[in-house]
């Protein structure tokens, strides 16, 4: 833990304004994005559902989708690989196949998966490969892992309508591949953002992408943000 922060303390400072302007903001004038952010809820029987997303380190997609509400629990931890039970330290030298990801738990009656792909095409950069700023590695790219035909199906298909507007300067390469496994990680990576607030990659590159993140989803954020 204590290496993955110190190794951005350097370059904090060019950190700051990529974390907060790094994201073309085109997005947010495309008619694909306000398709999935507008889609209403077909659910009429409570129960929890799963979205699994890969966007760059975890502890930024945590700390994101924990503002919206209708999403119960968010847990961070690896997806996609060859290794099971791998620990942080293994999936950070790149060679276990697993990409960071959260397991986002949530209500279909109160947030559809549609405006969870809208969150998650938010949240990072989907047109850079195996990396997201200063985190550079396999472990790190942009990845949507269905948990069924209709999720594969969806994220398909807004992928290709996000393509086909152009809605970033770049196409999207977002990979769309089956869940199989969620290895949780460490303890000390849940809920991050919220227990490690003070900490420098938290301050300079977490939370002005949590505020800009709240601003775009500000009519869906809960009662208590």
């Amino acid at each position: 833990m204590i290496k993955h922060i110190i190794r951005y303390i350097p370059s904090l400072l060019l950190l700051a304004p990529w974390a907060a302007t790094a994201q073309d903001d085109n997005y947010e004038h495309s008619k694909t994005f306000q398709q999935m952010n507008t889609a209403p809820s077909t659910e009429t029987v409570y129960k929890i559902d799963t979205a699994t997303f890969g966007a760059g380190c975890y502890w930024c997609t945590e700390a994101q989708f924990q503002q919206l509400k209708g999403v119960e629990k968010v847990e961070s931890g690896f997806s996609g690989g060859h290794l099971d039970n791998p620990t942080y330290k293994q999936v950070c030298t790149g060679n276990t196949g697993h990409a960071e990801v959260c397991n986002i738990y949530y209500d279909p009656t109160i947030i559809t998966f549609d405006e969870l792909l809208a969150a998650f095409w938010t949240c990072h950069d989907p047109t850079t490969l195996n990396r997201q700023g200063n985190d550079v590695g396999t472990q790190y790219r942009s990845v949507i892992f269905y948990h069924n035909d209709e999720q594969k199906q969806k994220a398909e298909a807004y992928k290709k309508n996000l393509n086909d507007e152009k809605a970033w300067d770049k196409p999207v390469i977002t990979e769309i591949i089956a869940f199989t496994k969620f290895y949780k990680a460490e303890d000390y990576h849940q809920n991050y953002y919220n227990e490690n607030g003070e900490q420098p990659y938290c301050h300079f590159v977490i939370g002005p992408k949590v505020e800009k993140f709240k601003k775009v989803f500000k009519d869906k954020l809960k009662s208590t943000q």
